[in-house]
């Protein structure tokens, strides 16, 4: 039989058809249908190592450009102060400067300009987490009335380690309940098919740590403990 191009165009669209649904089905019937799927957190409470301070340099002078002169003296003290204490220039980040009027509101007068304000506010981070005390009141004797601590926050900044031990943990319990289910079940667990984890740092809220010691009088910043938490969620085989 003699075949013309249209059949053989229909004859290779046909092959295509049946190879593809093969290709299908097989893929369907290598995926697994009975599984268990379990979820597990593993939580790791850790010293912090390091210490964020957040700084404001503020000046009211009688022009715009006063204010901001006087601020930046300041905040160039609180800058020698830092690096005199150890603080590189790559933890020292200024995250606003602003300029504007300044007015006294009373009751018989209205709205009375008083003079403008300049702020520069800087977030400093204190990679040798014992050391923030002495670099406080170092900032504030540099700064002198011109400087508010606005906020002393202890934080874990390399948590490489406690993720490690916290997913070490949450892997294990995760294990431990698809085989607790499993046993209840009546079934053989198999292997793990799926995992994806999500993890988080707990950020304690922002906390003054302006406590002076009764013989030395400097400032102590106590650090507390820092959970960090792995969580997973996985998919395990099971037969029988």
């Amino acid at each position: 039989m003699k075949l013309n191009k249209k059949s053989l165009v229909s004859t290779s669209i046909g092959l295509a058809l049946v190879a593809s649904l093969v290709l299908a089905n097989g893929a369907q019937a290598a995926a697994p249908d009975r599984y268990i799927s379990v979820s597990a957190s593993g939580t790791v409470k850790v010293k912090p190592d390091a210490v964020r301070l957040n700084l404001t340099v503020t000046n009211v002078s009688a022009t715009s450009a006063l204010a901001l002169s006087t601020a930046n003296n300041a905040s160039t003290k609180v800058r020698a102060a830092l690096t005199a204490n150890g603080i590189t220039t790559l933890y020292i980040k200024s995250t606003k400067v602003s300029t504007y009027p300044e007015y006294n509101y009373t009751a018989a007068g209205g709205s009375v300009l008083v003079g403008y304000r300049a702020s520069q506010t800087f977030e400093v981070i204190v990679r040798n987490a014992d050391n923030a005390g002495v670099v406080v009141d170092a900032v504030v004797a540099a700064g002198g009335d011109a400087l508010n601590v606005d906020g002393v926050t202890p934080y874990v900044y390399d948590d490489t380690l406690a993720s490690e031990s916290a997913r070490t943990a949450a892997v294990k319990k995760a294990k431990a309940k698809a085989a607790s289910y499993a046993k209840l079940l009546g079934v053989k667990l198999g292997s793990v098919i799926f995992l994806e984890e999500s993890s988080s740092g707990s950020n304690y809220p922002i906390m003054m740590a302006m406590a002076k010691s009764a013989d030395s009088g400097a400032t102590q910043v106590d650090l507390g403990q820092q959970d960090v938490t792995v969580s997973v969620s996985t998919k395990w085989t099971i037969s029988g």
